[in-house]
Order: structure tokens, then sequence, then C-alpha cells
């Protein structure tokens, strides 16, 4: 029962956090970190971006599809193959992925202990 009450608390923070984030960045969660993966990986495809962000296919368009629309991301057709897309940040993508200076977002407290956990193990 502990561990089901570790997981709704750490549930919750990550709730509250994307509130925030929301209300600072007009970003939900996803789409920040789908913008922070195209920052770091430069261009990738749909099936890419659901790996990266732990999506299923179809959430992952969705998430593709409204960072779209609101102009941060492009889509490119692939060379070899033109059915294969390609997302990139657009010039508005890069200035927004700079405002938020992932490294710098105000983390939960709760959570904080968590990331400094996978930091060490990192080392």
């Amino acid at each position: 029962m502990k561990t089901l009450c570790r997981i709704r608390d750490i549930y919750r923070a990550i709730s509250e956090f994307e509130v925030q984030f929301q209300h600072e960045h007009n970003l939900n969660l996803n789409e920040g970190m789908l913008l922070c993966s195209l920052h770091t990986n430069g261009v990738l495809s749909s099936g890419e971006i659901a790996n990266v962000l732990g999506l299923t296919p179809s959430n992952a368009s969705k998430v593709i599809t409204s960072t779209e629309k609101k102009g941060l991301i492009k889509r490119e057709f692939g060379n070899a193959d033109k059915r294969q897309m390609y997302f990139s940040l657009t010039k508005a993508g890069e200035q927004s992925i700079t405002a938020i200076e992932c490294d710098k977002v105000k983390i939960p407290e709760m959570l904080e202990t968590f990331i400094e956990m996978e930091d060490a193990d990192l080392k």
C-alpha cells in the first residue's frame, strides 16, 4: 500500500508541475518534452518521437499536431522515402525552447529527489 501511495504522490506532483508549466509556457508537458527532444536530437521521425516521449504512435501524433499548429515544429518529407515524415524545430520553436531552458525549469521538491537519484546513477 505504501508504494501505491508514493506513486499517487508522484503523480500529483507531476500534475501540479504540468499545470504550472502550461501556465508559464503555453505548452503541455508532452509538447515541452517534444521541443526538448528535437532541440537535443535535431530531426526525428514520428516513430522516433513516440519512442523518445514514451507515447503510443496515436498519442505522439496528437502531440506533433498540436505543437505543429502552434508553429513550433515543422514537417519535412524524407529524401529516400517521400512517405516518411521528419520533424524539426522552427525558429519559433527554437526561441520557445531557449526561453524554457529545460535544465532550469523549476521542479517540484518531491520530483527533485528522483532526478538527483537518476543524476547520481548516471555518474
